[in-house]
């Protein structure tokens, strides 16, 4: 003989409306957020200035920004940015505004595993390297 419950539909329906909503909520709420996957990384240059690295992913590439900062203007910096050991950009920036400091920012493809990205700014025998792995 087999017995079976009776669940009373008023019940039934508070529980499927609850469960519903939780699963429509979470991934609002995941989405809402754009920086969640950002790692940022800062640290002190081999002199006076200091460095700030930040990756994230965006459209299926990795976004990278980079920033020295010396707190003097006019000062030319010569950069490399590096993707996996590989030269993905090089150029010379030069710090500029009150806050003497200059950025990077490049797209870069998101590679299978973990992207090991380097930017390396020298000026005058002073170096800056930020690293992030991601």
């Amino acid at each position: 003989m087999s017995s079976t419950k009776t669940i009373p539909a008023a019940l039934a329906v508070a529980c499927l409306t609850a469960s519903l909503s939780a699963g429509l909520a979470a991934p609002a709420a995941s989405a809402s957020s754009d920086d969640d996957d950002r790692v940022i990384r800062t640290g002190s240059c081999s002199g006076s200035a200091d460095w700030k690295l930040k990756v994230k992913t965006d459209d299926g590439r990795l976004e990278v920004e980079g920033e020295i900062d010396s707190n003097v203007p006019g000062q030319r910096w010569r950069w490399t940015l590096r993707h996996n050991g590989s030269v993905s950009d090089r150029g010379v920036g030069t710090t500029t505004g009150r806050s003497g400091s200059f950025e990077v920012e490049r797209k870069v493809v998101d590679l299978a595993g973990t992207d090991t990205l380097v930017l390396r700014a020298v000026r005058d025998g002073q170096v800056c390297r930020g690293v992030v792995n991601y």
